[in-house]
């Protein structure tokens, strides 16, 4: 049985976010779905509707033996705008919203700290406003939306929205890529 641990990100839509993290080593699975919010087993379109609280979020089973927690956030913050509030570009409202939610303390205490040093830098050029919680529930996502990316690389959506987070994340990230060696 190999070493396993949990993140969950909410980074705007989680077509994009699942698409991100599935190529990185050490990552065992990505799974769309929702947290955050007050409603038992939402649906999509009652997500959409902003009236569950809960926000469009992935969980990551990751070996932390083959990547790092700090890893794994150092990529969600670089793949997506943690200085807007609910909003990530044209997907607009509180289930679009930046969030962690962590599992445990140690994986708190890491991300505060995080949000904290890419304010010092400023980095980013405004403050992180990435929500930080413990992780209550998670409900998966509806099947279409599970490998959204892989079964519909054509779709504009895909080729306009995910794409360029790939390629950055080729780009910025090769040594923690699947592929690398």
């Amino acid at each position: 049985m190999e070493n396993k641990e949990i993140a969950v990100f909410g980074g705007g839509c989680f077509w994009c976010t699942e698409a991100v993290f599935k190529d990185l080593k050490g990552v065992i699975s990505v799974m769309p779905g929702y947290s955050g919010g007050t409603v038992e087993n939402p649906t999509y379109e009652q997500v959409c509707e902003g009236t569950t609280g809960h926000a469009e979020v992935i969980k990551i089973e990751f070996n932390p033996e083959e990547i790092s927690y700090r890893d794994l956030l150092t990529v969600f913050f670089a793949t997506h705008d943690p200085t807007t509030i609910n909003r990530q570009g044209n997907d607009i409202g509180e289930q679009y919203r930046s969030v962690i939610f962590y599992e445990n303390e140690g994986q708190k205490k890491e991300a505060e700290a995080f949000i904290k040093e890419l304010n010092s830098s400023n980095k980013k050029g405004g403050r992180i406003v990435t929500e930080v919680g413990p992780l209550s529930g998670f409900y998966e996502a509806e099947d279409y939306h599970k490998n959204y990316y892989e079964k519909n690389q054509s779709q504009p959506y895909c080729q306009l929205i995910i794409n360029p987070k790939l390629e950055k994340v080729q780009k910025d990230f090769a040594e923690l890529l699947k592929n690398s060696g």
